[in-house]
């Protein structure tokens, strides 16, 4: 039986799917109405070569696995297994810190009363149930962010539209004047790295790219319809909650509650049903965002040969030829991080960061191979066609390394106590520790 391919909307709807996300997209809004420029700016001199690029290496080399095979391909197998492993740990680090906020947000809506054990257990059920979808194959994981992403767009269109009613109706609760949008270096620094780490995930559909019905066409035209789609909602989102929330209010778990709370006021004595519909969506965003990443993270992994480095990582299911070992270890690791951080601290905001801060370490690194493999496949394999070729290909590339290089940076300054900083430097140095071990167990 001939496999199914994925169609280009498809492609569209998988990548809004990964790229949007409601979790994290809030926290650029406390810098305020300037947060809009920012988001703006990031596209033009970051999101915009970013897509071209992964345009050109999806639709050049379809190969499963993504960003680890072009990596293979330029740098060879040590960059390619670490940038694989990183891409692998994200995920997993990741996934625990969304479904804390998922928790919470169940929590202030249907459970108010609820301990903190009770919001763990409903944390790693989610994760449990990624898990299971995951393993069950390409297909299943494709058509739920499908849904998924309409549901997304549904909703931040919803959050940009109450924005404005709101503002009709009571106010606007920031200063909109010229003079706001202007950007200032202060705390631009810590939530300029949200912004990029948001806009992440163009690549991510290269990890399954011998499912992709014409590759060499379907690609770039997913990029551009995507990413522009993609820019215009998270900049009408940002305003819809700073229409309703002051910038010093907003919150970086909670702030996508709170403001929609706040914005379902326009409805009058209808605020409560709006409210339910709307959060009820948004959980179920969270979870299709992690199925798409989970995938991706999976696929690149076990690109990386994992079948003659570890026999438990490269185990494939017998029934859906996924690579459930990895599904699996990465509920197990989610459900340890959870439970430890329930045990450690009540604070979500605690919890959140902690977890989110490796994350985003560890999921930038990756990006500062792949930007350089685009410029040297080029140049290193002249004769593969490629049908569509990223303009200004090595300026774009600087580009987008100087961008991610740049937020690593942020990261490290910006972490806080001492304690945050060690953590970060710690877990990175034991992550890539790790992933040299993968690679020399491959060599032997």
């Amino acid at each position: 039986m001939q496999e199914k391919k994925i169609n280009l909307w498809q492609t569209i709807l998988f990548t809004i799917c990964s790229i949007l996300v409601l979790d994290t997209f809030v926290a650029p809004a406390i810098i305020g109405v300037s947060s809009i420029t920012i988001w703006i700016i990031t596209a033009i001199i970051f999101f915009i070569p970013y897509g071209l690029l992964s345009a050109e290496l999806g639709s050049t080399y379809p190969d499963d696995g993504g960003i680890y095979s072009w990596v293979n391909r330029a740098f060879g197998e040590k960059a390619a297994v670490l940038t694989g492993w990183y891409y692998w740990v994200n995920v997993a680090f990741w996934m625990p810190a969304v479904f804390v906020a998922f928790a919470y947000w169940f929590s202030y809506a249907f459970a108010p009363d609820a301990n903190a054990w009770v919001l763990a257990g409903v944390a790693t059920l989610m994760c449990w149930i990624v898990v299971w979808i995951g393993v069950r194959g390409v297909e299943l994981s494709v058509a739920v962010s499908n849904v998924a992403a309409i549901c997304k767009v549904a909703v931040l269109l919803i959050f940009g539209f109450m924005g404005v009613a709101y503002g009709i109706k009571f106010g606007l609760a920031n200063d909109f004047s010229p003079a706001s949008f202007v950007p200032t270096f202060g705390n631009t620094t810590q939530y300029i790295t949200a912004i990029v780490y948001n806009l992440l995930g163009f690549e991510l559909i290269g990890s399954i790219g011998s499912s992709i019905d014409k590759p060499e066409k379907t690609i770039p035209k997913m990029t551009v319809f995507s990413g522009v789609i993609i820019t215009a909602l998270y900049v009408f989102g940002t305003f819809g909650i700073l229409a309703a929330v002051p910038a010093e209010e907003v919150d970086e778990v909670d702030g996508f509650y709170f403001a929609l709370e706040e914005l379902c006021t326009v409805f009058g004595p209808a605020k409560d049903v709006v409210f339910y519909v709307v959060i009820v969506v948004a959980l179920l965003t969270l979870v299709s965002n992690m199925i798409t990443w989970t995938l991706g993270a999976n696929e690149a992994l076990a690109a990386a040969e994992l079948d003659k480095r570890s026999k438990l990582l490269g185990h494939r299911h017998p029934k859906y030829g996924t690579p459930d070992n990895l599904y699996i270890i990465m509920g197990v690791l989610s459900t340890l991080l959870i439970v430890l951080n329930f045990a450690l601290s009540g604070n979500a905001n605690e919890v959140f960061w902690n977890i989110l801060a490796f994350s985003f370490v560890i999921f930038l690194l990756p990006y500062l191979f792949m930007f350089p493999a685009a410029v040297k496949l080029r140049k290193i394999d002249p004769d593969t066609p490629r049908v569509y070729k990223a303009p200004a290909l090595t300026f774009c590339a600087v580009l987008c390394e100087v961008c991610v290089a740049v937020s690593v940076i942020f990261l490290f300054k910006d972490a806080g106590s001492a304690f945050a900083l060690g953590l970060l430097i710690v877990g990175t140095l034991l992550t890539t520790a790790a992933g040299f071990w993968l690679y020399k167990a491959g060599r032997k």
